[in-house]
């Protein structure tokens, strides 16, 4: 059984893939999985059990990253054809089977659209990141065994998707402090390469010997294996943010213009706070666009965020346990 799956660009949308891709590898035992995803999220896909070949797809002009792929593919004849980029790339190479994207609709969870194109929308599979021992190996020198850490992602691919600094600050505090449920707990920061900047403050937040820098310091895997070892995540929407959820790790995701039931994290152990706009409120003000510099997340207080995360918290019993 040869699978061809295609998948997003960025990092979150192929980690939200994840859980289809779970359910075909389970289906099918012993299938030879071939994965073409974005050369920024490529990596995240390295560990997944069958894997004979992974293409990243760096974008070139004129869809000639489309070509790179077909000339890839054209001499295999393909069981099965994911594609998640409701392209017609299935069209073009030998296949028995093949399932697209056709549409996308914005009212439901990706993952249950997702879902919906193996016919598994009853009983959607969460989505999952494949680990190796030498990354879990990684994980633990990075994070050793102590006491509880908070993980928390400061950054987005887009500014406007980001809280303030000052008020991931005066969070961490507040949740590591005396009075917090992971009171003398350490704090984790994350983030790629290039976004130092952003998440210095935080780094500030508790003394040194409390804190790991983890910004533009692992790769994708090594990252996941590091949240796996949090006792809790709390970051803007982001591919960190699905990551987390991914790993099992209790997760609030911070919302303002993007829409939580659309990409929120998945999972029982996962929860939201958005700004007291609604998404449409948000891009329907004056002078709003996409592109413009600056936050939308400036209404969301700390207040609203510490009593979102404080009931997270108490629903999964999280606490200052040891880590080991």
């Amino acid at each position: 059984m040869r699978i061809l799956f295609i998948t997003s660009n960025r990092i979150g949308d192929a980690v939200q893939s994840t859980g289809i891709l779970s359910a075909l590898i389970e289906r099918h035992p012993g299938a030879e999985i071939t994965v073409a995803a974005g050369a920024v999220c490529a990596s995240l896909f390295e560990a997944v059990p069958g894997l004979q070949r992974l293409l990243p797809m760096k974008k070139r002009k004129r869809a000639g990253h489309w070509r790179d792929l077909w000339w890839q593919c054209v001499d295999t004849r393909w069981d099965l054809v994911v594609d998640l980029r409701a392209s017609k790339f299935s069209w073009t190479v030998l296949c028995r089977r093949s399932l697209t994207v056709t549409s996308k609709l914005d009212d439901e969870p990706r993952v249950l659209e997702l879902a919906r194109l193996i016919g598994e929308e009853a009983n959607p599979p969460a989505p999952t990141i494949w680990l190796t021992a030498t990354h879990e190996q990684a994980a633990l020198e990075a994070i050793p065994g102590g006491p509880p850490v908070l993980a928390v992602g400061p950054t987005a691919n887009w500014i406007g998707k980001t809280w303030m600094p000052e008020r991931f600050v005066d969070l961490v505090r507040r949740l590591t402090g005396p009075d917090g449920p992971l009171h003398g707990g350490r704090l984790a920061v994350f983030g790629a390469p290039g976004e130092e900047t952003q998440a210095a403050a935080l780094l500030d937040a508790l003394p040194a010997t409390r804190t790991i820098d983890l910004v533009g310091k692992a790769d994708l895997l090594k990252t996941a294996a590091c949240l796996k070892r949090c006792a809790f995540f709390v970051g803007n929407d982001s591919g960190l943010m699905h990551m987390s959820a991914a790993m099992g790790v209790p997760t609030l995701g911070l919302f303002g213009p993007s829409s939580e039931r659309r990409y929120g994290p998945w999972g029982d152990h996962c929860g939201f706070v958005r700004t007291p706009e609604s998404l449409d409120e948000i891009i329907s003000q004056p002078g709003y666009h996409h592109t413009l510099p600056k936050s939308w997340m400036t209404n969301l207080q700390t207040d609203s965020v510490e009593k979102a995360a404080l009931a997270l918290m108490q629903r999964l019993n999280v606490g200052s346990a040891v880590q080991r």
